[in-house]
């Protein structure tokens, strides 16, 4: 047993179900067993007692109708002395006959006429007294039984014992109550032979149905109490019945009580232990649900109070940890794409100024003025390609952290446009179409900044549009806003691709289809000024625009 419970931990309500076992349901059983077989010893013992005190009970109300009998008996003796005559002393006899009626008949006879009074039987509810007069006469009283037996049993009549009275020694029934022929021949036959006199006697060989006599010396009679079937189960069976069934019943609500604890117990705990393993698997949103109930303890709602903002927190940190890696990766991302990107994208402008520069450097070959001139402009131009990169890289701290300094003033839309294209590498030479030359409307922004915009907006239109198309600038007024429109022809570009434009590096042909320079820094350092001006920028892509950039700018 104890290698088995060495092995296996035993759960919550294995540990209950053995707890109850041994602290309550023994305990419980053995009390039972005893306090039942003490309720039986008690029972026993009041069984002989009151089987004793009937006993007395009727001998003294035989005690009392025998000298009642024997007073009237000496009393009418008496009287009949002072009569004269048989006639008076019948009619005196027939006169008690009429006022008492427990007389069937009171007569005085010869002794020879004695013997005609044997027909009255006990049985038959009669009894037949005689008294010697002093003429050697008889004065026979013959007496109704029945009236005898209201008087002995009338203190009993609730009782559910029998009693049997009998006369003398010839075990004549005088009187019984409850009468049964099987239980007055078993309580007779069970007598000792050799009776104790005037002291009831306990008898018999069933310990729970006890047997009483009591026989008596004057008058000679005898009394037994017989301890009934009914009488016995009603004081031990039903006693005894009535505790056992507490117990059951004790028993079965212990069950019920400690089966309901156990149960919303087990299901509390079983919640617990699953959000612990939700946990340990990752799931920092799960939380403990608890039936809470007056089956519930405290120290078990405590813990998941306190279980369920820990994971709070944890959630939280996770949260911020996931957020902090993300910013990291981003961070990593961002410097892997910003060391190809310089690498990449400053190569060729650095090369050109490196040739140029060689070449202008070099004594040994003689250079005319042209070619000087356009050495000197190819090396200014690429100078200018590495300075907005280079300003393009700059400004992109300042965008994230919202740190961009702005000088908002009244600017002509038509005038900085027109800078902006000037500025413009269009090494394609496409065709601008500008149609807002002719705007005399001013917005509220940074003139540098907005001049940046358009720039990074026209070449991004020229690097990414179809040969012999067209770059397309136009306005429109949209209630208190100005709407300045850049248009290429391009493929129609996937919503979802549309999407990520605005992020950083991202560019709208990948790296296995790249056929353009550039750091796809654009339109993200595009979106940065246009908003930090107070402006919004919207992108799309159908049939009729092919690519199109709207900034709508609010009107000064």
């Amino acid at each position: 047993m104890s290698k088995f419970f060495s092995k296996r931990r035993l759960k919550i309500a294995e540990q209950i179900i053995i707890v109850i076992f041994f602290a309550v349901l023994i305990p419980m059983t053995v009390s039972g067993i005893i306090i039942s077989n003490i309720n039986q010893q008690s029972n026993r013992a009041q069984l002989r007692s009151a089987a004793i005190m009937i006993a007395n009970i009727v001998s003294e109300e035989i005690d009392v109708f025998e000298h009642s009998i024997n007073n009237e008996l000496n009393q009418i003796i008496s009287t009949i002395e002072y009569l004269g005559s048989s006639s008076e002393e019948q009619k005196y006899l027939d006169s008690i006959i009429k006022n008492l009626i427990f007389y069937k008949e009171l007569t005085i006879v010869n002794e020879n006429e004695l013997e005609k009074y044997d027909i009255y039987n006990l049985k038959d509810d009669y009894a037949v007294f005689k008294r010697k007069l002093k003429d050697e006469r008889y004065l026979v009283a013959v007496l109704n039984i029945k009236n005898l037996q209201k008087n002995l049993f009338k203190t009993l009549s609730d009782d559910k014992r029998q009693i049997y009275v009998l006369a003398g020694d010839n075990d004549d029934l005088v009187a019984s109550s409850n009468y049964s022929d099987i239980g007055f021949q078993n309580s007779i036959f069970q007598l000792p032979k050799k009776l104790e006199t005037d002291k009831p006697i306990v008898y018999g060989d069933k310990k729970n149905q006890p047997l009483v006599y009591l026989k008596k010396s004057s008058p000679n009679a005898l009394i037994i109490v017989n301890t009934t079937e009914d009488v016995r189960k009603h004081a031990i069976d039903y006693n005894r019945d009535k505790i056992i069934l507490s117990i059951i019943i004790t028993i079965l609500t212990v069950f019920f009580v400690v089966g309901l604890y156990t149960y919303y117990l087990y299901i509390n705990i079983r919640q617990l232990f699953k959000a612990i393993i939700a946990i340990s698997k990752g799931n920092y949103e799960r939380r403990i649900r608890l039936l809470t109930n007056v089956f519930t303890p405290f120290e078990l709602v405590f813990l998941g109070t306190e279980f369920n903002k820990m994971v709070g927190q944890i959630h939280k940190s996770y949260i911020q940890l996931k957020k902090k890696n993300k910013e990291l990766r981003q961070l990593n991302e961002f410097r892997s794409n910003m060391v190809d990107t310089v690498s990449h994208e400053f190569r060729t402008p650095l090369t050109s100024i490196q040739g140029y520069t060689s070449r202008l450097l070099r004594q040994d070959i003689e250079i005319d003025e042209e070619m000087k001139q356009k050495s000197l402009k190819i090396i200014k131009k690429q100078a200018e390609r590495l300075k907005r990169m280079i300003e393009d890289i700059l400004v992109i701290p300042d965008i994230e952290g919202a740190r961009l300094n702005f000088d908002i003033t009244d600017v002509p839309i038509a005038s900085t446009i027109e800078n902006a294209i000037i500025l413009v590498k269009n090494d394609a030479e496409k065709e601008i179409i500008n149609n807002i030359e002719n705007c005399k409307i001013s917005v509220l922004a940074d003139n540098d900044r907005l001049e940046q915009v358009f720039v990074n907006l026209i070449e991004n239109a020229i690097k990414y549009s179809k040969e012999d198309s067209k770059i397309t600038l136009d306005y429109e007024i949209d209630g208190e806003k100005l709407v300045i429109s850049v248009k290429n022809d391009y493929d129609i570009i996937p919503r979802e691709k549309l999407k990520t434009l605005f992020d950083k590096f991202t560019r709208v042909d990948d790296k296995t289809t790249r056929t353009t320079r550039g750091t796809g820094l654009g339109l993200f350092i595009v979106k940065g000024l246009v908003e930090g001006m107070n402006g919004k920028i919207r992108l799309y892509s159908n049939e009729e625009c092919g690519f199109c950039v709207k900034i709508y700018l609010p009107i000064a």
